[in-house]
């Protein structure tokens, strides 16, 4: 059983916007189907430059799947994405972090090298990285507070050490949007923490992000907006207007109960027995 308060009054306002924000990705009737199931269905919406929104909903939500379709992973069955503008995902301008337990973490290589894989888009596969791709590794490890690591193995780190590893990668590959799937899995208080501390240094710089995950409370509390996923697009917005009890229950059903407090809704999921 998952335990969790949501917060009514809403984390930090959204940052300001001028009176025309610059659409960083949008996504039109976006659809996928597998086979005879209907993964995501007809989800429309704009993620605006230097936003930070969480993605949130019940396992089998398509959370993932989302991400999967916004990068090119996963063919559309309808809809479209653009990027900037363009059409499709630009290379190079979108990185997707993948949920960490897709990822084979013994394989021999160092962090310094995980975070150059950012630059081979760039660079190209058979090209040597020259200075400028040193030091933009250089820079993005120090921006997740990672330099002092750079020559150790990346099966020797700890788990929130591996997720800036990766987040430092998608800054070296200069992505103007990160898509990070479920990136506060298994870490502790403390990890946490230091993840959304650089979230909010990239503030400065106009990157975009998206983050799936499960907790309630830290999407209220540490993102501009929410994205409510069941398939569908429940709502989007700032979390005092999406987590209303009707759509909460409309995202997660009867895996979700609702009771009033003084300090909010409490909300008690059942999310034990299921898999996206």
């Amino acid at each position: 059983m998952a335990l969790q308060r949501v917060i009514r009054a809403a984390g930090p306002p959204p940052p300001a916007l001028s009176t025309a924000p610059t659409v960083a990705l949008e996504l039109e009737r976006l659809t996928v189907r597998y086979e005879s199931s209907v993964a995501l269905d007809g989800v429309t919406c704009a993620i605006y430059q230097g936003e930070q929104v969480a993605v949130v909903g019940p396992n089998g939500a398509g959370k993932s799947t989302l991400f999967k379709a916004i990068v090119g992973l996963l063919k559309l069955s309808a809809g479209a994405v653009r990027c900037f503008g363009a059409p499709e995902a630009v290379p190079g301008l979108i990185a997707y972090l993948p949920q960490r337990s897709m990822v084979d973490w013994r394989f021999p290589v160092s962090v310094a090298d995980v975070v150059m894989m950012g630059r081979v888009g760039r660079v190209g596969l058979f090209r040597r990285p020259g200075a400028r791709d040193r030091a933009l590794v250089a820079e993005a490890l120090d921006l997740v507070k990672m330099r002092h690591l750079a020559r150790r193995q990346i099966s020797e780190l700890s788990g929130g050490q591996q997720q800036r590893v990766f987040l430092a990668r998608a800054l070296a590959q200069e992505a103007r949007i990160l898509l990070m799937d479920e990136p506060l899995t298994g870490l502790d208080v403390g990890s946490q923490d230091m993840l959304f501390q650089v979230m909010e240094d990239l503030r400065g710089r106009d990157v975009t992000i998206l983050t799936a995950l499960h907790d309630l409370q830290l999407a209220a509390r540490h993102f501009d907006r929410v994205m409510l996923l069941n398939r569908r697009l429940v709502g989007i917005g700032p979390a005092a207007e999406v987590f209303a009890p009707n759509r909460l229950v409309e995202a997660y059903g009867s895996h979700l109960h609702l009771t009033v407090t003084r300090e909010g809704i409490l909300t008690v999921a059942d999310t034990c027995c299921e898999h996206e």
